[in-house]
């Protein structure tokens, strides 16, 4: 039994289970690292995921598809942004109204243009994201099978890469985290905190739907209702647990998502109904969080308004 859980196939479904919450916890870590709760990361996920789909199915190009998915992921952003920023709204409450706007939307819209609430159609397989192998399967198998991946999925990692660049090494950065922490020694700086937090809000978005992007068009070959299944919270959760740093996050997320594989793994292969094995990273994702919310420190500013003097 062990032997067909456990085996280096287990560390490719890890990864794959494992980008979308890269993405979206990515999203969240500027978002946050501002000063802005971001609680939508669900509902972004979703957009994402929607609009990929539906856009592919439309110009059968899964490229267009993933630049619609960007766009789209921006602009549900920024109605979070211009809801906490410029009216000052309470944040959480802003985060959980997109994301039960986006449990009825795509439904709405799906019907639509497509005469089904519960999924867009099945896209042929040339028209989703294609399977990059990094290694020649005759020299490398075991190599081979582990990175035979979408291209979203190197583009997580790189982008974590990029992050931890960008939030330690640029200007930007800096400027993000002193936000952050203290908006009002930003302010007096010369930095537009404004202006920080829109950008934060503003890439959390795109990055989170990218993530949804990477469900529809590359993990599956459609949108279904709801198809993110609390994806947004769990990489939320990778988010505290890897103390709002893009190389904690990522150790995170690929806890969660081997949680996630050995979830599926188990199923049929051990004498336990599915439903309890099904609630593996879920059940994590509560330990994990009644472990270390109160040990994990968040940024200072983090869900305070900034009203200027």
């Amino acid at each position: 039994m062990f032997r067909n859980v456990f085996n280096y196939t287990l560390i490719a479904s890890t990864i794959r289970l494992a980008t979308p919450l890269i993405l979206a916890a990515l999203g969240g870590l500027f978002s946050e690292r501002s000063g802005v709760i971001n609680i939508a990361l669900e509902g972004m996920m979703l957009a994402g995921a929607f609009t990929a789909a539906t856009v592919t199915a439309f110009s059968h190009n899964p490229w267009l598809g993933v630049l619609a998915a960007v766009f789209a992921g921006v602009l549900t952003a920024a109605l979070h942004a211009v809801a906490t920023i410029n009216y000052r709204a309470d944040q959480v409450v802003s985060g959980t109204a997109i994301n039960i706007l986006f449990l009825g939307v795509p439904a709405l819209l799906s019907g639509a243009l497509f005469d089904s609430t519960g999924a867009t159609p099945q896209l042929p397989r040339e028209q989703t994201l294609p399977d990059i192998a990094l290694f020649d399967a005759q020299s490398s198998p075991v190599l081979a099978s582990i990175f035979n991946q979408k291209p979203l999925v190197y583009l997580a990692f790189v982008l974590v890469a990029a992050t931890f660049y960008v939030l330690y090494r640029t200007r930007f950065g800096l400027r993000l985290r002193a936000v952050g922490e203290n908006p009002e020694a930003a302010d007096t700086a010369g930095v537009s905190v404004i202006k920080i937090r829109y950008a934060g809000v503003l890439i959390s978005g795109a990055l989170a739907a990218l993530g949804g992007a990477y469900l529809s068009i590359g993990q599956n070959s459609l949108f279904t209702r709801n198809m993110t299944a609390g994806r947004g919270y769990i990489a939320l959760a990778a988010l505290i647990f890897g103390k709002w740093d893009p190389v904690g996050a990522l150790l995170a997320c690929l806890l969660f998502g081997f949680a996630d594989a050995v979830a599926i793994r188990m199923q049929g292969t051990v004498n336990i109904p599915n439903q309890f094995i099904q609630m593996i990273p879920y059940l994590l994702t509560i330990v994990v969080l009644a472990g270390l919310i109160r040990r994990a420190t968040p940024p200072k500013a983090l869900g305070v308004a900034y009203v200027k003097e």
